[in-house]
Parts: structure tokens; sequence; C-alpha cells
């Protein structure tokens, strides 16, 4: 990308941090069908723009090779809420899922096939996010591309375990200590050659987080961020996240 676009970029998304990070690639897992929300959260309005929009910027923030985001077949809103952005950066590559129900491990799958198939050597790492984690920043996947490690994963615990304590009015430090992180997820970093050696070992909805849980401690260590428990599945999540202003009511 040309320093001119990013001249041209919100204020928010300027690259602002030391660390060269542009060995890297960011896949986004966008093709759910949100079926116990009852509607597409990828469209959800989160600062006056869909949220794949919204997590999309948040990718662009660490200076990626390329972006590979993947999407459900037959969501024409969803794809066209991509278009500006996928003009306006080059690197932003969709993909469609044309099974999305069949579960996660396919969508990892197509988007490795496309990280493999990019024709960039430099790309080490990558860097693999969902779209509803709405409290997640950029200064979030910054700490996750620090650490070197074969994997970085991100650490939170329940949603219902961090919305209760939080209503119970604890400070942070309480509300930290009392809150077990027992949710290793995403989004995560990960070796580009490490992700690739586990691709065929991706099956229905189990994602990474079983492979992770079997390599030694010296390859992988976690970020805190019990913000990240905060995701979108259910209209009591939504209706608690527009609550807050998180998304627009």
């Amino acid at each position: 990308m040309s320093s001119d676009s990013y001249l041209s970029m919100p204020i928010h998304l300027k690259p602002t941090n030391p660390l060269n990070l542009s060995n890297h690639a960011v896949i986004i897992l966008a093709s759910g069908l949100s079926l116990r929300l009852g509607q597409a959260k990828q469209l959800l309005c989160k600062d006056g723009e869909p949220l794949i929009c919204f997590m999309t910027k948040l990718a662009l923030f660490t200076k990626p090779q390329a972006i590979i985001i993947v999407i459900p077949d037959n969501q024409p809103l969803i794809a066209s809420a991509m278009n500006e952005l996928a003009f306006q950066y080059s690197m932003i590559q969709m993909v469609v899922n044309p099974t999305p129900e069949i579960g996660m491990a396919y969508s990892l799958d197509l988007a490795i096939e496309a990280v493999t198939q990019l024709t960039s050597s430099l790309i080490e790492r990558v860097v693999i996010m969902g779209v509803d984690q709405v409290l997640l920043d950029e200064q979030h996947l910054v700490k996750l591309l620090a650490d070197k490690r074969s994997v970085v994963a991100s650490a939170y615990g329940s949603w219902q375990q961090t919305f209760h304590l939080n209503n119970m009015n604890l400070n942070e430090t309480s509300a930290a200590t009392a809150l077990k992180q027992n949710i290793i997820g995403l989004p995560l970093t990960i070796d580009c050659d490490l992700l690739r050696e586990w691709q065929a070992l991706l099956v229905g909805d189990k994602g990474l987080r079983y492979l992770i849980r079997g390599l030694p401690p010296s390859q992988i260590s976690t970020v805190v961020n019990n913000q990240l428990s905060y995701d979108i599945d259910t209209p009591e999540q939504l209706a608690h996240a527009k609550q807050k202003g998180w998304l627009a009511k």
C-alpha cells in the first residue's frame, strides 16, 4: 500500500506503533450464519459502519501484507458492505464459503489456502480474528504481534462470567482477580508454517483451540483482555452491547 493510502486513513487507523509488523497476513473469519442471533452479525453497526468493516480497519492498522476475509455464500449485503474497502485496499481478498453451515474449520481451511497462494514470501505469521468481539482494539492486536512465540492467543473469561462480575460493581483489580481466564482463543497470532501444518487437522466445528492445547508451554503465550468476553451470539448479548453503546441501537 502506498504512503498516500495510509495518509488518507482515519486518524485512529494511522499506524502509530513502532513495531515492524509487515511480515504477517490477517484472516478474518466472518462466514457465520448467526442462527442464534437471528440477524447477520457482520452487518451490526459500530461507529457508523458495518461491524465487518470496523474489524477490517482494525486489521489494516497492523499494516499486513494481506487480509483474507471469509464470508458466507448467498449473503449479498455482507459482500456489498465490503466493496468500498476492498476497492480501496488491494491487499483485501474476499473468500466465499459455499457451505458455512458445516462449521468454522472449513472457513479456516479456505483462508489458509488463500494465504498459501499469496505470492509474497515475507509472510511469517498470521493473525486470525473473528468479527463479533465488539471491544477488540488496535493495541490488543499489536500486543499479539509483539510476541514471537509459535502461538500468541487471547485469554478471557466467558461472557456470562464477565457480565456477572461487572454487574457486581467491583473495581478493575478486584474483577480481574475474581475472573478466571478460562478461554484461550481468538484473536491470535500463529506461525505461518505451523498453521499450514495444522490445516489438514481442522474438522467441523473444531478450530485451532484443541490443537493449541497440545503445544508445550515454551511455544505459546497469552495476552489477557477480558473485554474480549463480549462477543455477540445471542439477542441478550446484542441488547447488552447496544445498552452499553458498543453497538448502534
